[in-house]
């Protein structure tokens, strides 16, 4: 298995744990529901975007995706799947949009820091 596809599956797994631990500790069964969502977890979940586009050499953008898109994992397990589900993916894609930019901006932030130091480009993961 190439490198870079363990590493998204290292992230896919720690997203998805984050995203457990988000509806355990908040006492709900989709992440979405948690109380601190938009003031905390996702703010928080952005971060771990802008981390994760800062340590992929490649594919910056696809991090963040990753980490949002992670609660269907989640949500899966704990709900019913049906009709939901069809809108909680359409959901989930509108707010991968936000983590994708801010993964990409940390990965050509490091690309650009890269670059500066004379030690060549991105790379290729």
């Amino acid at each position: 298995m190439k490198t870079r596809s363990i590493r998204l599956f290292a992230l896919l797994f720690v997203s998805a744990l984050y995203w457990q631990l988000v509806g355990q500790w908040s006492g709900v069964a989709e992440p979405w529901d948690a109380g601190g969502y938009w003031r905390l977890w996702y703010p928080v979940s952005l971060a771990l975007s802008a981390v994760a586009g800062f340590v992929l050499r490649s594919r910056w953008g696809l991090a963040g995706a990753v980490v949002t898109v992670a609660q269907l994992l989640v949500m899966a397990v704990h709900a019913q799947p049906g009709a939901l589900m069809i809108g909680g993916m359409m959901i989930l894609c509108i707010l991968a949009i936000p983590a994708a930019a801010v993964s990409a901006l940390a990965g050509r932030l490091r690309a650009r820091a890269r670059i500066d130091d004379g030690k060549g480009g991105a790379g290729s993961l």
